[in-house]
């Protein structure tokens, strides 16, 4: 692991959360420290601190005398996941001055519009969606509020790429970017958040439905 300029505890966290949006680690599988800090070529203490606060997210959860483990999945955290992240990007965009958006607003639209597709696989459809989403959230001045809502997508992959897998045919909605490059364009910002909270929580009914089965 490429160390950084950063605490060794913060990077390890985005390791660990980069492995879990992969799908390398499996729902309520116990975290063995001694394997994962040799692995990844740091000590406990700073792996232990790391995992230490993805318990405080909720990414993992503790026992005493058993140590670390990746929390289980459930629709209703999906669902809180959901709705969480809609109204962070959706705080993002209003923080975002308003020339910025007007002048990524065509790209975004000529995107949307070139990626129209009813359907695709899954491991298409998450790189386009997280490469749409920071190209129109990336004039957003708040940083702490980015690095947070890239912490809560990184826990969604990891339930959408367990319950589809990266090969599968995925439905998607083609027009829902659209709608909210067409309201960026026209500078309706309000317009833009309505459609953005639409985009989200119709992706979560999509996955919630295959959670369910």
């Amino acid at each position: 692991m490429a160390i950084e300029r950063r605490p060794l505890r913060e990077q390890i966290k985005d390791e660990i959360l980069e492995r879990l949006g992969r799908g390398e680690f499996a729902p309520d599988q116990p975290i063995n420290e001694m394997s994962l800090a040799a692995e990844l070529g740091v000590s406990r203490t700073p792996l232990r601190e790391a995992l230490i606060g993805l318990e405080r997210e909720g990414i993992i959860v503790s026992e005493r005398g058993k140590g670390f483990r990746f929390a289980p999945m459930s629709p209703g955290e999906f669902h809180d996941l959901t709705t969480i992240v809609a109204a962070l990007e959706s705080l993002a965009l209003e923080l975002t001055d308003p020339g910025h958006l007007r002048s990524v607003a065509p790209r975004l639209l000529e995107e949307a519009r070139a990626f129209s597709v009813p359907e695709a696989e899954y491991e298409v459809i998450e790189r386009y969606d997280d490469a749409w989403h920071d190209l129109m959230l990336s004039g957003c001045p708040n940083e702490r509020l980015m690095d947070l809502i890239t912490s809560l997508k990184l826990t969604m992959h990891r339930y959408e790429r367990v319950v589809v897998g990266d090969r599968e045919v995925l439905e998607r909605s083609a027009q829902e970017h659209e709608r909210i490059a067409e309201r960026l364009v026209a500078g309706d910002v309000p317009g833009a958040v309505v459609a953005l909270k639409a985009n989200w929580m119709s992706g979560k009914d999509r996955i919630i439905k295959r959670l369910e089965a």
